[in-house]
């Protein structure tokens, strides 16, 4: 068992919170009870996340992508879908913590560390909130793809615009195609991320980038799972992650 302010601190100072200027807060959005046994882990809240918690018997769900945002309407109204949601959290005596670009950029259990790691890539130079890594020898972009959809366990699409041998490659998950400059000046082969913007397409062709769009929610699994294996080490509590499959 674990007080739940003594985790948020834990869990602020590990993530290292204050080092970011996110759009959201990344901390306890919804307060539950003081206790925490059992934790529910997520990629995003949903009712079918909460429920599942509920039914679980969870005393707290860790998140990545949360309930609150900047870009929420101001003056601030509790209505509709997320009412019902905060009214699930209430009634269960569940808190929810989110950490949204902390859980992208840390270098042991962040996303796109824990993706080079399972790619068998490794940790160079850090880009934005992700990272380049190498292989050992090069290898084709489409065997690069292969290895992303089975490792990733997605449908990942290659924009092949780059060099046919990879050696290098950039790893930002999530909504992360606006990056490619950066990643264009790292040096980088190739550029994994979440999900590409229609007019990124053509600015990627004509910098000369190979790019693999593998899914804003698949890319960023891997955190909070890991993020799950962390606190069960440190704390006598149970953590379970739990998949609410999106194709996006």
């Amino acid at each position: 068992m674990v007080d739940r302010d003594t985790l948020e601190k834990f869990l602020a100072d590990f993530l290292k919170v204050e080092d970011f200027e996110d759009y959201c807060i990344n901390g306890i959005q919804v307060e539950g009870g003081q206790k925490i046994q059992k934790i529910v882990l997520g990629v995003s809240v949903s009712q079918r996340l909460f429920r599942e918690a509920a039914q679980r018997g969870a005393d707290a769900i860790i998140v990545h992508h949360g309930l609150f945002w900047k870009n929420d309407p101001t003056p601030f109204s509790l209505r509709g879908l997320l009412r019902d949601r905060v009214a699930t959290l209430l009634k269960n005596d569940i808190s929810l913590f989110g950490y949204h670009l902390p859980l992208d950029a840390h270098p042991e259990i962040g996303n796109n560390a824990m993706i080079l790691q399972i790619l068998g890539l490794t940790q160079r130079d850090a880009v934005d909130v992700g990272f380049m890594g190498t292989f050992p020898k090069p290898i084709s972009r489409e065997n690069l793809l292969f290895l992303v959809n089975e490792n990733l366990e997605t449908k990942a699409q290659l924009f092949p615009f780059g060099k046919e041998q990879i050696k290098s490659v950039a790893v930002i998950s999530g909504a992360s195609s606006s990056d490619y400059p950066l990643v264009a000046t790292s040096g980088a082969d190739a550029f994994i991320a979440g999900e590409i913007k229609e007019n990124h397409v053509r600015e990627i062709e004509e910098v000369g980038m190979n790019f693999i769009s593998a899914g804003h929610y698949n890319t960023e699994r891997f955190g909070v799972q890991a993020l799950g294996d962390y606190i069960s080490q440190h704390f006598d509590v149970h953590c379970e992650y739990v998949d609410v499959p999106n194709p996006v």
